[in-house]
């Protein structure tokens, strides 16, 4: 789940790490208030949840409460990567002398959390690591945490002075704790602020919380916004599927994580490309396969779908009662592709073969059919 910058501000200010003070305003006249209230410049961002605010015109500095308010309606009526702005952070304003990033992400391959700091912070983070990757510093983390000589020899170099590195290291540390102790898979400042003072702050603020771990947040459910979410993924929460959005043409639905991964490794290798992941997990609810038939449909980019069941606790016989309830529903205009093998399999093909349809047990068969019937739809 990836927090709006207000909130991933509200997980520092908890942790001690030197955040501005500022509040989320969705009316100008609020903006103003909000202005009024902290005193002097402040900035109005606008809180998607998409990068690229600041180029597309989403984040604006006022002097004073009227501009702040005429600021806030200009960013209030913009889209930005398709999304409406329904809300904007109006924040104290600081002077900058330096720009500096810091991040603190999963690396899935070496399986450790890794921090990532450059000299080079603001809005050409992604620029800096496309072209000079080694301006960026790296460091993977161990299984007894990041030390404090360690988070202190990340910064020496880029800042050397002894008061701008002790505060940087202590924030440092303090956003470990964000990372560790919230579930994040991404904790990130940038910029983090040096100002003319000497004082270093974390002006801006991203979270990404690991989903999986939910169950130990029960404060999770009142930060999620339901307004930026797409239909699909509001659909799968709902019903408890595990389904990420990709950019395929090959619609997929299959029973367990390890499955859905040899699906779309085998779409892949058959000269494919899958259109999402979706797992209707252990469980042979009819209403989950009508769900995700629900899910993919409301896709455009899908061109043919492939159920691709292994059962074992997940009865093929319940998998395709969904598949017929969902179709008796509302009928298919792409080509459906059916392999199903496992926990009451005969029964399962009776079930189908009374509404007309087939399943195959060869999941090499099942991919090589669906991509054909995908091109086919393509031509």
């Amino acid at each position: 789940m990836n927090l709006h910058e207000y909130q991933a501000k509200e997980l520092f200010a908890r942790h001690g790490l030197p955040v501005l003070p500022g509040q989320v305003a969705t009316t100008p006249e609020e903006a103003r208030d909000i202005a009024q209230s902290l005193g002097g410049a402040v900035v109005i961002k606008a809180q998607v949840l998409v990068g690229g605010r600041g180029k597309a015109g989403g984040v604006k500095l006022a002097q004073d409460p009227d501009e702040a308010a005429q600021k806030a309606r200009d960013i209030l009526a913009l889209h930005i990567k398709g999304l409406p702005v329904r809300k904007v952070l109006v924040a104290k304003a600081a002077d900058i002398a330096r720009e500096l990033y810091v991040a603190i992400v999963l690396d899935r391959s070496a399986k450790q959390p890794l921090v990532m700091i450059s000299a080079e912070g603001g809005v050409e983070i992604e620029e800096v690591a496309r072209q000079t990757p080694e301006k960026i510093v790296r460091h993977l983390v161990g299984a007894g945490g990041l030390r404090p000589y360690q988070a202190r020899a990340l910064f020496q170099p880029l800042l050397k002075d002894g008061k701008l590195v002790a505060q940087a290291t202590d924030i440092l540390l303090k956003l470990w704790t964000v990372y560790r102790d919230g579930d994040c898979s991404l904790a990130e400042i940038n910029p983090l602020a040096i100002t003319p003072q000497g004082q270093v702050l974390a002006l801006d603020a991203k979270v990404i919380l690991d989903d999986n771990a939910e169950f130990r947040h029960r404060e999770w459910g009142t930060w999620r916004d339901p307004d930026e979410e797409t239909p699909g993924a509001k659909l799968a929460r709902e019903f408890g599927l595990s389904y990420v959005k990709l950019e395929g043409d090959i619609g997929c639905v299959v029973n367990g994580a390890g499955l859905a991964m040899a699906t779309m490794d085998l779409v892949k290798h058959y000269g494919g490309e899958p259109a999402n992941f979706l797992d209707i997990g252990g469980s042979s609810n009819p209403d989950k396969v009508t769900a995700a038939l629900k899910i993919i449909t409301g896709d455009s980019h899908v061109r043919a779908i492939l159920f691709n069941i292994f059962g074992g606790i997940t009865r093929c016989d319940d998998v395709a009662r969904g598949i017929v309830q969902s179709l008796e529903a509302s009928p298919l205009q792409i080509p459906l592709v059916i392999r199903l093998t496992g926990t009451n399999e005969d029964l399962a093909r009776k079930i189908l073969s009374e509404k007309g349809l087939a399943a195959t047990t060869s999941m090499d068969e099942g991919v090589r059919t669906v991509i054909a019937k995908a091109q086919e739809v393509a031509a």
